[in-house]
């Protein structure tokens, strides 16, 4: 088995989704001994923004790029290559103003690439990322799991599913800003949650 694990957090140390995230593969790795882990951590080493450069050099040939355009489009090969090879992929995602950290989008947008994870056919859209399942540990200051304030679950699953993964686990630690004890008990929550999505 080859497990992602991608921390999207703007955080280097503390971060709770990053902690969290490992403990999931951890448990994964547990109960698959021999699974490799590739640790993608987005706050240690930051993807670009899909900027005009970046657009440019994507839809300029390969014969025809620069090498800066090339170095550009190889750092988005890296990331493919990452998700490609995985059978897993954990993610630790913090919620920021109600949505994705900035690291997490651009990640995603270096992801998505038309005819490679995914294409469009004469039926419409078909990921190209099949057969892999995603965990997804969400951390939040306040509770807004199924709530219309929840943005990042929605997003998540229409983004994973135009991409193939369909298979999509979501872990919540809510309330972590809402005092000591609440901290806790969303902590104690989370542990219970991923030992049930890893059962």
């Amino acid at each position: 088995m080859n497990i992602l694990q991608v921390n999207s957090s703007a955080r280097t140390d503390g971060s709770q989704s990053t902690r969290l995230a490992g403990v999931l593969t951890e448990r994964l790795v547990e109960q698959n001994p021999g699974a490799k882990v590739t640790l993608r951590d987005l706050a240690q080493n930051p993807h670009p923004a899909l900027d005009e450069q970046a657009l440019g050099a994507l839809f300029t040939p390969v014969d025809a790029r620069t090498p800066e355009q090339a170095r550009r489009v190889a750092q988005d090969d890296a990331l493919i290559g990452e998700i490609q090879s995985a059978d897993v992929v954990v993610l630790g995602v913090p919620m920021y103003n109600f949505g994705v950290s900035t690291q997490l989008k651009n990640w995603i947008d270096a992801i998505s690439r038309a005819k490679v994870t995914f294409q469009y056919t004469a039926n419409g859209p078909e990921g190209l990322l099949k057969g892999k399942t995603v965990y997804v540990v969400l951390t939040r200051g306040g509770v807004y799991r199924n709530t219309p304030a929840d943005s990042q679950v929605p997003y998540l699953k229409t983004v994973f599913a135009f991409l193939g993964m369909t298979d999509v686990r979501f872990v919540y630690a809510e309330g972590l800003a809402m005092g000591a004890e609440a901290e806790q008990s969303a902590i104690t929550s989370a542990h219970e949650q991923i030992d049930l999505v890893t059962a």
